[in-house]
């Protein structure tokens, strides 16, 4: 099956032959000039001759190429005008071909155009005709009849036209003249013409010059010495059995090769039939190429022979016997071409870079080229697939490389292109050059960043200029246009002063913290940082950024129960029947931190009697260790501490008045400040005195109430007596009041007194629990039966 590598040049091919077909009626320009023309001379107005201004060809680029890519003309941007490069001389350029024609072609770019031209270089009498030797020899029989004709040797001149070798003349004699001979191919042959019959016996030999003169003005001439010597008779002379031979052989024949072997006959006997066989004339050029035997008449290749330089060559051989009479024939070779030329690929235009996201853009302009002919120079153009570029055939074998479409730098930044020019010979020679077209970027990504949002952390209390993260983005574009500038976005929320709380490096992206942050006023905050680079126009993205300041335990433990700051010390009542674990208060307070920095334990550091009292860790609630004795002191003094979890921890202390009272008939001493002045010891003499008396009224007042409401009752034949509780929550009640504190319960004071008890009792501190209030009673009343008949429940 045919391949797409195959299709695609069969396709290539297709088209460079229409092309050519096309372009078979147009008539190129034609321009004349001579040769030796000084370099610099003028040639054409192309500016002219095309129609177009001169502005206009500087900016299409006008160039001119030639065949062999010679900078033989040049193209003055300034004025339009052809211009030689160099002296042509027409015999290097064409030889002995007439006319002598130099094909060349005007390049247009933008777009692209190919104008064909053509320079006749005209040809001046620049060379002189010449023999291939200053003398030859002669031998006439005396018995040749009067017009018999003797062939000479011809010159050789490298003009053409009229220019070249027009007339042959003997000098004055008195026996010969000389005689032009045209040959089928146009050629001039000169021959020496007996115009009277010899006689040896009186005049053995003769001397004659014999002058080649060409048609220039002034005309040029050149000379051969004639050394004629005349023979006795010899009846035959050589006679060739063809007269003209006609041969091909192929340029790669190896040397030594038989190219053709002609063969002469002569019927007299002796020396006068013995055959000799030489070169009548050749060229410089024939003669170092062939070689001929003078005894077998076989001509050998003695050189290496190239169809593109010289396509055939012309032989003429003589064949004389030793009486002097010879014969002529001719030989005409013609050199077969081989695919021996590798297609030529010229670069006439390259642009690279390209830029990219360009519509279809012209890379490279070139022009491909064979030596060979026929089928072995015919080419086919073409690149590798796979990549976003074509080829599209223009004039005179030219080619455009272009690109299919807009190209992505991102995705490639550049293209290694292949050309290959494969000719149709056999076998198949080709041509390969490689063509390197860079991408150059435009400003077409905009900056991306490596999060879609960033969530920073930081610590409060920071020092200011902290270096709190790094936002980072990139761009897929290169050079300046990947360059990026970083910039905080103006806040969402207009009551965020985001200037004066960060900043960000405008090059890498750096935030920093401006001043310390405080986690108990700004707990987070959010904002937009842009990230724009330096293309034109520049292009921009964002990502939102939220920082979380984390807490610091920067703030100890704060006491609200019982107060510090009062102007009178805070005691605790406690029966001296209280059963162990009876919760004589609770430390409330508070941590402004968060988290574990906000987690407070209660420890006991110091008691009046160590062992009485415990604190619980975790809820602050002084209760007793043990049952109370009589041995143990009235009054205790408890210095609490109230730490918290943070590293490192925090703490505060609190001290607790605590007073052991048998009944309500014992006076209530509030326990007093530790006073060592004696000024302060007596004040609180006075403050006893007076409490002492307060209380004691109260008292007396409260058993005449008493007793007269058991008189009541017991009037109204009503049940035993009974203590009066009041409903609801006493008034006085504490409760926890932040959300973070320890105080979990509500309590109340409750006083009770029977009219038949024999001593005053207090209930203190009874949990009131809506839910369990009557368990909680019924395990008391269990607990101690007597206790409960004392109060009258």
């Amino acid at each position: 099956m045919e391949t797409g590598e195959e299709r695609r040049q069969r396709q290539v091919l297709i088209l460079l032959i229409l092309l050519e077909v096309a372009q078979a009626g147009w008539e190129p320009r034609r321009y004349f000039v001579m040769e030796e023309t000084e370099s610099g001379s003028f040639v054409a107005d192309l500016s002219k001759d095309l129609g177009l201004g001169v502005e206009e060809l500087a900016a299409r680029g006008a160039q001119v190429a030639t065949e062999d890519n010679r900078p033989r003309l040049q193209l003055d941007q300034q004025t339009g005008k052809l211009l030689l490069s160099e002296k042509l001389d027409r015999e290097e350029l064409c030889g002995p071909v007439d006319p002598c024609v130099m094909r060349f072609q005007v390049l247009l770019q933008r777009p692209l155009e190919v104008f064909r031209a053509e320079l006749l270089v005209g040809d001046i009498n620049d060379h002189s005709p010449e023999f291939p030797e200053r003398e030859m020899t002669l031998k006439i029989p005396e018995s040749s009849p009067a017009g018999t004709p003797f062939p000479l040797k011809k010159a050789q001149d490298l003009d053409v036209g009229n220019n070249s070798v027009q007339t042959y003349h003997i000098g004055p004699n008195s026996h010969f003249h000389a005689f032009i001979r045209n040959s089928e191919d146009g050629r001039k042959y000169p021959e020496l013409v007996l115009d009277k019959e010899l006689d040896r016996e009186e005049l053995s030999e003769f001397r004659l010059t014999l002058t080649a003169r060409d048609g220039g003005s002034p005309p040029r001439s050149g000379t051969i010495q004639i050394h004629v010597f005349v023979l006795d008779v010899n009846d035959n002379a050589p006679e060739f059995t063809q007269t003209f031979y006609k041969v091909q052989i192929p340029e790669n024949s190896p040397l030594g090769s038989l190219v053709v072997k002609v063969s002469a006959q002569d019927l007299d006997t002796g020396t006068n039939g013995d055959i000799t066989y030489f070169l009548f004339y050749s060229s410089q050029e024939t003669g170092k190429t062939f070689e001929l035997s003078s005894l077998s008449g076989e001509v050998r290749l003695i050189k290496t022979l190239d169809f593109e330089t010289i396509s055939s060559y012309e032989l003429d051989i003589q064949a004389s016997d030793g009486g002097g009479l010879s014969g002529k024939c001719s030989v005409s070779i013609k050199v077969l071409d081989v695919n021996d030329n590798f297609p030529e690929l010229t670069i006439s235009s390259l642009t690279s870079p390209i830029p990219e996201n360009s519509p279809e853009t012209e890379v490279a302009l070139f022009r491909i080229r064979d030596r060979d002919s026929g089928e072995n120079g015919r080419m086919v153009c073409s690149i590798q697939d796979g990549i976003p570029f074509t080829l599209k055939p223009s004039v005179e074998n030219f080619y455009r490389l272009v690109t299919e479409g807009a190209l992505d730098r991102e995705r490639s930044a550049q293209y290694n292109i292949t050309i290959t020019v494969t000719d149709l010979g056999t076998p198949r020679l080709k041509t390969e050059r490689n063509v390197t077209v860079l991408v150059s970027d435009v400003n077409d990504n905009a900056p991306t960043f490596t999060q879609a949002s960033y969530t920073l952390f930081v610590r409060e209390n920071n020092s200011p200029a902290l270096h709190i993260g790094t936002i980072s983005a990139t761009d897929r574009d290169a050079g300046t246009n990947a360059l990026i500038t970083y910039s905080l976005l103006p806040p969402r929320d207009p009551q965020l002063a985001l200037a004066s709380l960060v900043s960000i490096n405008a090059d890498n992206g750096q935030l920093f913290a401006l001043r310390a942050l405080d986690y108990e006023a700004l707990r987070a905050f959010e904002f937009r940082v842009g990230a724009t680079d330096r293309g034109s126009p520049a292009l921009s993205s964002e990502a939102p950024v939220r920082v979380l300041v984390l807490d610091a335990n920067d703030n100890a433990p704060f006491v609200l129960y019982p107060l510090q700051n009062a102007s009178a010390p805070c005691t605790e009542l406690v029966p001296r029947a209280a059963e162990a674990g009876y919760l004589v208060s609770k430390v409330v307070a508070v941590d402004g931190d968060a988290g574990q920095n906000a987690w407070l334990s209660y420890q006991l550091l110091k008691a009046t009697e160590p062992g009485l009292f415990s604190v619980w860790a975790h809820n602050g609630e002084v209760r007793t260790a043990r049952l109370l004795g009589e041995r143990d002191a009235p009054r205790h003094r408890l210095l609490v501490q109230v730490r918290d979890n943070g590293e490192p921890p925090l703490s505060a202390s609190v001290t607790l008045h605590v007073l052991l009272v048998d009944g309500f008939s014992q006076p209530y001493l509030p326990l007093p400040e530790v006073a060592p002045e004696r000024a302060q010891a007596d004040s609180l003499t006075v403050y006893l005195v007076i409490a002492l008396a307060s209380v004691s009224s109260l008292f007396l007042f409260s058993v005449l109430v008493l007793v007269g409401v058991r008189l009541c009752r017991r009037g109204r034949a009503a049940s035993p007596g009974r203590c009066t509780v009041p409903e609801g929550h006493f008034p006085g009640h504490l409760v926890d009041i932040s959300g973070t504190g320890t105080l979990s319960q509500s309590y109340q004071y409750e006083v009770c007194l029977t009219g038949d008890s024999q001593e005053n009792e207090f209930k203190f501190l009874k949990p009131i629990f809506p839910s369990i209030l009557d368990r909680e009673s019924g395990r008391k009343s269990e607990g101690n039966p007597a206790f409960q008949n004392n109060l009258g429940i």
